[in-house]
């Protein structure tokens, strides 16, 4: 470039080009592992540097300073903590399934304890380590030059055994992240050992024929993986979740205790953080039965004790901990690795493939390696064979010659040698002529030509390469291989096994309350809940005063269920959270049941809409939802299986949005839909097109301005509508009144009368004759009033006043129960 001319340059252009640059730089040279060796390279230069400068397994330890130095100074110029980090976490038991550097000294804890200063600690190769590096002296890879161009390093590893499924790898690029979990190298050899004997059929191999080798991830740590369908989805296509559980098992102490005994962690958990994760649970009262926690784990293992109260339930207390803490995680499997230099995203099956096609080429170049060695050693063997034959001549050549340089020359014309047979020749030492050393060097040349017979051979017919590679795995499982640590669970009931006394198939009462709790009521449980219901005098109007006491948390919901349903909280948010029932605490342990903030992650503005109770998941029922806004959508029940403990969100909102309504409902249903200022539109269920957990939803009903939709049910032929205004008035309308439009139209008038006398619709409920309503004010009053009692009229009426409400105060909610009798 010329001093002093100025170019021009697309800014947009150039910063583009620089952050591609960029991304790929982290892309290819730091964050993502090679598909053939599992190794990111500041991994490979570790274990290079490190059998460079001799390390092996059975050397002395080296300082671990004088190893990140070495590694700085030829192959790795970033920095040194980083290089010390990536070298201690190959060291960590607890990180790697299968170490590959045998630390000695302080390299962390699983309680998050960092490593020492690496003055302080000392390292060498493990015995498995040296299996990646194997053969690496034989041109069996690439070598690269180093960031100075001054040494080679190695492109990528030999590998011997295949370390990206067997140690996994875990790695944030530009855009892209890893997470590849560890698994047990017995089970990756025996899948390897099965493909290559299907290697010409590769296509007919199924991801469930690899599952009856690899199980599942096995992690260093143990732990317990619950259901097989994530491993599923993650072998099929590279991408899953995996719920991993701890360890635990229930002791009983005297006097009617229990106590909880954490032997093993799901992977990279921290206990440290752990245990105080629960003291804080016990301190805000979510784990109320927890009286003790201490770490009593030493060199024989973890041992994490969880001593509970007099009477307290194990199994609740340890679904609780699986619920709220890290007992219980979802490790998300992404199996994305370098293939050819570019990120690929591979299943069980491809990765198999892409390390076993990797060793193909490293056996085929070992071959040619060691078939041009033993090619040219034989040459030389047949030099010094003619010189033996012909003694006498060679010894009388090279004394009359007057330099070796002649030397050299009068043995390749007198004999017919090449130069190189000549120089060995005069290179042989004088020991050789003896009877014995020259039986040596026949025994050695038939030696090299069965040899190199053998390596043309092998390298005539790729198939005896593939079993040469399967001969090794089978060494390598049986000089490394073990049993699994990690269990798997086949399916979720399994995992609930231990809450036998809780999970049963008989029907649970389980209620909500409108001061936000939910309980399990007691078997037999009736008319207890409805028994401050009093019913003073009839109104003028034909309704009841059923005025009750303030200080009562009165029931809103009851449901009866099976112990084995999931409860599925739909919030105003549009998330979706699960609880299992049998999760839900006994009458005897919280008669007044617990806050359903402390069992869902609800935020402080939000709360729930609906509470819906799931046999199953693999149903083909919709979840149906309908916004403040005029929105609706259905969504594949299947869409709500296995939710993260913090929710997840079942549609998109958009700005003040928010829901309103949800239910679960088959096809074939109406769905009338019911505004503030009195407005019903009636439509078929089926004109919504179900969709993902993403979208948004599609327009239900056209919303004058300022008007907003308070309600939504589903039409079922003879039932009636409640409709109830903020003032307190209310009717009954014959759901058969209101005609089935197309979607998204403004609807009909379903309240008459003036909106300054009744104030708006504030509640829109599908009710039947024998059910009871309830009335809820913004000043916390209820009223419970029979069905029955509330007037019928037309859609045009304006209905009868329901209830007296105080000076300021307006009607708000209104939820309606079956009678209990």
């Amino acid at each position: 470039m010329e001093i002093g001319t100025v170019h021009s340059l697309d800014i947009v252009e150039e910063m583009r080009n620089a952050y591609l640059d960029y991304a790929m730089s982290v892309i290819v040279a730091r964050a993502l592992p090679d598909a053939r060796d599992g190794l990111k390279p500041v991994h490979r230069r570790i274990l290079y540097a490190m059998y460079d400068m001799g390390l092996r397994p059975d050397s002395p330890y080296k300082k671990s300073a004088r190893i990140v130095g070495e590694v700085l100074g030829k192959y790795h110029p970033h920095g040194d903590i980083a290089v010390y980090e990536a070298m201690a976490r190959m060291a960590q038991d607890f990180s790697m399934r299968y170490p590959l550097v045998d630390g000695q000294g302080n390299f962390g804890s699983i309680d998050g304890d960092s490593p020492a200063a690496m003055r302080y600690t000392e390292a060498r190769l493990n015995r498995i380590a040296m299996e990646l590096l194997l053969d690496i002296e034989k041109g069996t890879v690439e070598w690269l030059d180093n960031f100075d161009g001054t040494l080679q390093e190695p492109s990528v590893l030999p590998a011997r055994f295949p370390n990206l499924l067997v140690n996994g790898s875990s790695g944030i690029a530009v855009g892209m992240a890893t997470n590849i979990p560890p698994h047990n190298l017995s089970e990756v050899c025996d899948a390897l050992c099965f493909l290559i004997d299907r290697w010409d059929e590769l296509d007919d191999v199924s991801v469930e024929d690899l599952l009856g080798f690899v199980e599942g991830p096995d992690f260093p740590t143990g732990g317990t993986i619950v259901g097989q369908e994530g491993i599923l989805q993650a072998y099929a296509t590279g991408h899953g979740r995996i719920v991993v559980r701890a360890m635990a098992h229930m002791e009983e102490l005297a006097g009617n205790r229990h106590r909880i005994v954490v032997t093993e962690l799901p992977y990279q958990t921290n206990k440290s953080a752990l245990l105080e994760r629960i003291a804080e649970l016990v301190r805000e009262g979510r784990l109320p039965d927890i009286s003790d926690l201490r770490d009593e784990s030493d060199k024989r293992g973890m041992s994490i004790v969880i001593e509970l109260k007099r009477g307290a339930s194990p199994q609740e207390t340890l679904a609780g901990l699986f619920k709220h803490t890290a007992m219980q995680s979802t490790f998300s499997v992404q199996m994305l690795a370098l293939v050819n230099g570019e990120p690929r995203l591979l299943s069980l099956k491809r990765a198999l493939q892409l390390y076993i096609e990797h060793r193909l080429q490293v056996l085929t170049r070992r071959s040619q390696y060691e078939l041009t060695r033993a090619r040219e050693r034989a040459h030389i063997l047949e030099g010094l064979k003619t010189a033996l034959d012909h003694l006498d001549a060679v010894v009388q050549t090279i004394r009359e010659s007057p330099d070796a340089e002649t030397a050299r020359g009068r043995l390749t014309e007198r004999f017919a040698l090449t130069e190189v047979q000549a120089q060995a020749i005069l290179d042989m030492q004088l020991r050789r002529l003896a009877a014995l050393e020259r039986q040596k060097i026949e025994d050695e040349y038939l030696e090299l030509i069965q040899r190199i017979a053998y390596l043309e051979d092998l390298l005539a017919s790729p198939r005896k390469v593939l079993y040469l590679i399967k001969v090794e795995t089978q060494e390598l499982r049986k000089a490394y291989g073990d049993g699994r640590r990690t269990r798997i669970i086949r399916a979720e009931a399994e995992a609930e096994a231990g809450a036998a006394q809780v999970a049963t198939e008989e029907p649970v009462p389980i209620a909500l309350t409108h001061r936000g709790y939910v309980r399990r009521l007691a078997a037999g449980h009736a008319r207890a809940e409805a028994g401050a219901e009093r019913l003073v005098r009839a109104l003028p109007a034909g309704a009841a005063d059923a005025t009750l006491g303030e200080d009562r948390d009165e029931v809103l919901t009851r449901l009866d269920v099976c112990a084995l349903d999931t409860l599925l909280f739909v919030s105003s948010r549009g998330k979706a959270y699960q609880e299992r029932v049998y999760q839900i605490p006994s009458p005897d342990r919280a008669p007044a049941g617990v806050p359903l903030a402390s069992v869902l992650a609800l935020d402080a503005d939000e709360h729930t809409v609906a509470v819906l109770p799931v046999a199953s998941f693999d149903g083909p029922g919709q979840l149906v939802m309908v916004t403040r806004l005029g929105r609706v959508k259905r969504l594949p029940l299947a869409e709500c299986g296995a939710l993260r403990p913090g929710g997840v969100s079942v549609i998109s909102l958009e700005g003040r949005d928010e829901l309103v309504w949800a239910r679960l409902e088959g096809d074939g249903a109406d769905l009338l839909i019911v505004t503030a200022q009195g407005q019903a539109l009636r439509f078929p269920a089926e004109s919504v097109r179900p969709t993902g957990r993403a979208a948004g939803g599609v327009n239900a009903i056209k919303l004058e301005p300022g008007d907003r939709v308070i309600g939504a049910c589903v039409a079922a032929a003879g039932s009636d509508l409640l409709l109830a205004t903020a003032k307190g008035f209310g009717k009954r309308v014959a759901v058969d009144e209101f005609t089935p439009k197309g979607r998204a139209g403004k609807g009909v008038r379903c309240f008459g009368g003036s909106a300054k006398t009744t104030g708006p619709l504030v509640a829109a409920r599908v009710v039947g004759p024998a059910d009871t309503a309830l009335f809820i004010s913004k000043a916390g009053v209820l009223w419970r009033i029979p069905v029955s009692l509330i007037p019928r009229a037309s859609r045009d009426a304006r209905g009868a006043k329901l209830v007296e409400l105080g000076s300021g105060d307006d009607l708000v909610r209104v939820e309606v129960n079956p009678r209990v009798e």
